[in-house]
């Protein structure tokens, strides 16, 4: 009962979990160990016949998703292993993750409470888990939306063999933290979500200074969270055709990135 019944008209997910239920692919819940903490995430897995790169998926602020898992099921589709670790494990009510908030008010508050050192040891863990993996061939990258656009930005920053980070709509690190990234930052933006496409100059700049490789996509008419809303069947609003195109054109370049790994 991931988030049913109360994340709103705005982000019901009755069709990608449809989606997941339909899949032909190997999914499955796996706990990974961070120290003492126990951090819950779903894995899919490519029907592939050599080992595979894998990519992190890192949720939105909503928590972990339908959405999300479809993500990684999609990933799953285009030949990658796939996890989308619950960065709330254990902080739910009665050591609950995601599913165990009584609101998004909730969920959001709880993930600003999380401590950054938290995020990027339960992320570390997740990567050393899958490079770990009989059936992944060592090449990590992540994925992230929204928060967790901006959670990919930071793991770039603390994950020295990560081969590529993508950040969907995220906000960028501080400036002393670009220095320590060793991957290429691929950045996927809506035209109409200047709240975050505004960063995009000074991160070029930035970037640029401490010569690292930053290539950001802004997808005109495209609002915050277009990945997600450009699938969702029941989207509605001004920017509805935007979001399917940027969607589209995100999910192919996604792929390109990831096929160069």
């Amino acid at each position: 009962m991931l988030l049913a019944g109360w994340i709103g008209s705005a982000c019901a997910q009755d069709w990608a979990k449809a989606n997941l239920e339909k899949s032909p692919r190997h999914g499955e819940w796996v706990d990974v160990k961070n120290g003492a903490r126990t951090v819950h995430c779903f894995i899919v897995y490519p029907e592939v016949k050599e080992a595979a790169p894998a990519v992190i998926v890192i949720h939105e602020i909503f928590g972990l998703t339908d959405w999300v898992r479809s993500v990684a099921d999609q990933l799953a589709a285009a030949g990658y292993i796939a996890i989308a670790p619950d960065l709330l494990s254990g902080a739910g009510p009665n050591g609950g993750g995601s599913s165990d908030f009584a609101s998004v008010d909730d969920v959001r508050a709880a993930i600003f409470k999380l401590p950054p050192e938290q995020v990027t040891g339960d992320l570390n863990a997740v990567a050393d888990y899958l490079k770990a993996l009989p059936s992944a061939n060592g090449k990590l990258a992540a994925a992230g939306f929204c928060w967790g656009g901006g959670q990919t930005f930071r793991f770039a920053c603390n994950r020295p063999d990560l081969k590529a980070a993508c950040v969907f709509y995220g906000p960028p690190p501080d400036e002393a933290a670009m220095a320590k990234i060793n991957c290429p930052v691929y950045g996927f933006y809506g035209g109409n979500d200047n709240r975050i496409s505004a960063t995009i100059p000074k991160t070029e700049d930035l970037m640029k200074a401490a010569g690292k490789t930053y290539e950001p996509v802004k997808y005109e008419g495209a609002g915050h969270g277009f990945m997600r809303a450009g699938e969702d069947p029941s989207a509605t609003g001004d920017n509805k055709e935007a979001n399917k195109k940027a969607h589209d054109e995100g999910w192919e370049r996604l792929k390109s990135v990831l096929g160069k790994l």
